[in-house]
């Protein structure tokens, strides 16, 4: 019996390692995303981008921030790398306001 739980547990270990980095990730992405809703609300009110830019940025935890102007609205795009055993996903969020509060 030792010997067989010497064997699975490693892979155990890895299923669970990878179960929590899966969560993290998810949480990441709602933070993600919050933090292009809240800049896009932001510029939709007049602020400047570098205001978005900062808000996203407190959300976020340091996202890359693009804005776009497509007619009567706004549309923010934020892309982070995920954290920890995950690094390698690429997390993106959009969201859209209507601009000067139209």
């Amino acid at each position: 019996m030792t010997a067989e739980f010497a064997v699975a547990l490693p892979a155990i270990a890895l299923v669970l390692a990878a179960c929590l980095a899966s969560v993290q990730l998810v949480g990441q992405h709602v933070r993600l995303t919050d933090a292009a809703a809240d800049a896009a609300r932001a510029l939709g009110r007049g602020e400047s981008a570098a205001e978005a830019g900062a808000i996203a940025d407190r959300v976020s935890g340091g996202a890359s921030l693009a804005v776009a102007e497509d007619g009567a609205f706004v549309c923010v795009t934020l892309q982070a790398p995920g954290r920890g055993l995950l690094a390698a996903v690429v997390l993106r969020a959009e969201s859209c306001a209507v601009a000067g509060g139209h």
